[in-house]
């Protein structure tokens, strides 16, 4: 079962979601783990730091999980 990961804003980008869920600690990082590591945003493979995620966006993430947004109401 996917996270919930709740949006505050219209939307975050790949790197931000990366330091919410603390696979990260800073968004430097983002670019290198993106790198060295397959994500999937609904099924396809993206490796963007700066991807916009939205409300109903499934990332997933092999051995770190999977993160469903959603809106913060």
């Amino acid at each position: 079962m996917a996270q919930k990961v709740k949006l505050k804003t219209d939307y975050i980008t790949l790197g931000q979601l990366l330091k919410i869920v603390d696979i990260i600690s800073s968004g430097g990082q983002a670019k290198w783990f993106l790198q060295e590591n397959d994500v999937l945003i609904n099924g396809e493979l993206d490796n963007r730091r700066g991807r916009k995620l939205y409300p109903n966006d499934l990332v997933e993430i092999p051995e770190y999980g999977k993160f469903m947004m959603e809106a913060d109401k």
